[in-house]
């Protein structure tokens, strides 16, 4: 019998112990029903006008079985009882049945926010992005194009698994950006701003979308008559403006237990050992209300944690899912993610940051004779096996005598994650987050990343010749 969606999670309730007996029937470690049923509205808003607007649900089932510590998978958007068994089956490799638990816990959360985002008229939403183009290109004829749009998702997932655990969570996830392309004289350069998280159209509450346009706009403006970075070796000042970037990319991804067990990390077989300067510690937390990498329960049923990496400079733990845990005889952390019902979970981070000292941001800088201010940074990449990355700088600004002088464009930061966490010497009170995307094993997953301003001693910095066109 083929159901529709509103009625599938009554139908794998009920019909839960029997497909997950057939998933079990040739042995295994675990097995696992994934329901996720996602709606989402993403708005485009380019050339002074709406380009694209884009809705959809997306409602599937995800069948997973962990046996000898490989992973067998398998997904169906059909909701008839027939298909999920012999998808079991076939998952399997099985006709018979094998024993399971049933109804041995049940939770169900609710990621909170104020206002739905599904409430609000598709004419206010338009409005929002018209008010953030008006605002980037109030900042005069060099501004070329503004590119605005506003996303909003509401996620309902259930986890049902041979353990005889039962989870439900509920997130509602609201994103906004702004990007802002200038040309003067044959020089072409960018500006980007964004916010977002696990919350509702109250984020427009907390700050307007003229300030995030605004902040884009001035970037890009200030960037046409920056000097071309200079190449060399140099103290590297980090803002808490920055985002998160060099702990998520450089840091973040070496502590996921997949990658350290592959042995992909360069962190791998150094726990209790000194990996960064003692006033460094890093936290990856998916209990923080309202960030974009937060959750009441991972996409395995496992609750959100809060997670000390680092600490003091010595490396505490690694994040882990539940493969990854059995592998190592560990409780998993709550890292366990996916990007829908057709993949299988990953390790993961959540919210990752550079905990927060005890000086005093200015003095970081006055403190600075010579170096780089970095207020923005951009993209990246780093290599998890030696620690190796390089990382583009959005914003950047020379230092001179303590104090923030010119603006720099076409610069990158070329270092090594391990020896950037031994260099930092000074660490502010401010911290700032940012949210992103992280990709993976080909999916993408919500997070933020922060840090508060910190010092590197020495860092090179990879100028350019030509940073024009």
């Amino acid at each position: 019998m083929l159901l529709e969606a509103i009625d599938v999670k009554e139908l794998l309730q009920e019909k839960a112990g029997y497909i997950l007996s057939f998933l079990m029937g040739n042995g295994g470690e675990y097995g696992e029903i994934f329901y996720e049923d996602s709606s989402n509205t993403r708005i485009i808003f380019e050339n002074n006008k709406v380009d694209k607007i884009e809705h959809g649900e997306d409602v599937g089932i995800g069948l997973r079985l962990i046996k000898d510590h490989k992973v067998y998978y398998g997904y169906s958007t059909e909701f008839d009882i027939n298909v999920l068994t012999e998808l079991a089956k076939a998952i399997a490799n099985s006709s018979s049945q094998g024993p399971i638990k049933v109804g041995k816990s049940y939770a169900k959360a609710v990621m909170p926010y104020e206002i739905d985002p599904e409430q609000i008229e598709l004419s206010k939403k338009i409005e929002i992005l018209n008010r953030a183009n008006d605002a980037a290109r109030s900042f005069g004829e060099y501004v070329k194009q503004v590119s605005a749009v506003l996303m909003d998702k509401k996620r309902q997932i259930m986890i049902i698994n041979s353990l005889g655990e039962h989870v439900e969570d509920i997130q509602t996830r609201t994103v906004f950006y702004t990007e802002v392309v200038s040309y003067k004289e044959g020089i072409l350069q960018r500006g980007y701003e964004s916010m977002g998280g696990n919350v509702g159209f109250e984020l427009f509450g907390r700050k307007s979308p003229e300030e995030i346009a605004s902040v884009a706009a001035r970037r890009a403006i200030m960037l046409l008559d920056a000097k071309p970075a200079p190449a060399g070796s140099f103290t590297i000042v980090m803002s808490s403006e920055a985002g998160g970037t060099m702990v998520h990319e450089a840091v973040g991804h070496g502590l996921e237990a997949d990658l350290v067990q592959q042995g992909q990390s360069v962190y791998k077989d150094r726990i209790g050992q000194k990996v960064a300067s003692s006033l460094v510690s890093v936290i990856d937390d998916a209990t923080i209300p309202g960030m974009n990498g937060s959750f009441n329960f991972d996409d395995e049923g496992v609750e959100a944690q809060r997670k000390v990496l680092i600490e003091d400079g010595y490396l505490m733990g690694y994040m882990y899912d539940r493969l990854r845990a059995m592998k190592d005889g560990v409780k998993s952390t709550g890292n366990g993610r996916r990007q829908s019902y057709a993949h299988p979970p990953v390790v993961r981070m959540t919210n990752t940051f550079i905990k927060s000292g005890k000086t005093n941001p200015e003095d970081i800088i006055k403190d600075t004779k010579k170096g780089i201010f970095v207020k923005k940074m951009g993209g990246g990449q780093v290599n998890t096996i030696t620690g190796d990355f390089v990382f583009d700088v959005m914003e950047g600004y020379i230092i001179e005598n303590g104090q923030i002088t010119y603006p720099i464009r076409g610069a990158t930061l070329i270092g090594n994650g391990p020896k950037a966490l031994e260099d930092i010497d000074a660490i502010g009170y401010d911290e700032g987050f940012a949210i992103g995307t992280c990709g993976k094993d080909g999916q993408g997953v919500p997070v933020s990343d922060a840090q508060p301003t910190v010092r590197i001693k020495s860092m090179t910095l990879g100028g350019c010749e030509i940073c024009d066109g």
